[in-house]
């Protein structure tokens, strides 16, 4: 049987509850985290996650790069909590980092940003955490939060309009992963599957003409899944490297 939008006369859909999530991990992981160099001691605009500038400067640059949890881009947009374990440098609750990229260090689950890595440490002791280049920390997931943000979706500068299509989501909250994203093509009354292209870009080659009505997966720590529907969401005439806004924000 075909399926029309027609059946979703409201502009934003959620099929499938997911059951109640609580707002973080609930216990620490043990780990070390060290740090990379930039001219501005924020994070780099060309990092794995696909951001762009918005991986330079989202969180106030309090970003960093992960190998473990950056599991083929999924764990991109995550946030955080890291706290350093030297006592008289370390603070006691340390930062909130938002994944922008992919690294590997020393033996280490967190390559943070100067500026991330100077928060870990007590006022006037950042010199002093950073001469040791390692840190044992541990840390443990946090919900991502932008108030007064919507989820944005921008169409990637290496779109091609009207033949290929390239979608990011930024300022996405809460604590949830997107696992699936997916574009509905009226002339064949289906859902058709974007790409999981790298890190946190979708893609789709021949996407079809008009307005792009999409809709999402997310998945729960608590192995729940829903999907998210949005209507409109990108005009028919998008535009490499505009954003558009969802009018919507996850909060779970």
């Amino acid at each position: 049987m075909g399926f029309s939008l027609s059946h979703y006369p409201c502009f934003l859909c959620v099929i499938v509850l997911l059951p109640l999530l609580c707002k973080c991990q609930d216990t620490f992981t043990y780990s070390r985290a060290t740090y990379y160099g930039s001219p501005d001691c924020l994070g780099t605009p060309s990092g794995a996650c696909g951001f762009g500038e918005y991986g330079r400067s989202v969180n106030g640059g309090n970003v960093g790069a992960v190998s473990r949890l950056y599991r083929n881009g999924t764990g991109c947009g995550a946030c955080y909590q890291v706290r350093c374990k030297i006592p008289n440098l370390c603070t006691e609750d340390g930062m909130r980092v938002v994944v922008t990229d992919h690294g590997e260090g020393d033996h280490t689950d967190f390559i943070l940003s100067q500026r991330g890595f100077s928060m870990l440490a007590l006022p006037k002791m950042a010199a002093d955490l950073f001469a040791y280049g390692v840190v044992g920390i541990e840390y443990r997931r946090v919900p991502c939060q932008y108030p007064n943000s919507n989820i944005l979706f921008k169409v990637h500068e290496h779109s091609r309009f009207p033949d290929y299509l390239a979608i990011v989501m930024l300022y996405q909250a809460g604590l949830s992963d997107i696992t699936a994203v997916e574009i509905w093509q009226e002339d064949c009354q289906e859902w058709k599957g974007m790409r999981k292209s790298y890190g946190a870009v979708w893609d789709m080659a021949n996407p079809p003409k008009g307005g792009v009505n999409l809709r999402f997966q997310v998945s729960g720590r608590g192995g729940g899944q829903k999907w998210v529907l949005l209507r409109d969401l990108i005009p028919a005439d998008w535009k490499p490297g505009f954003s558009y806004d969802s009018a919507f924000q996850l909060d779970y």
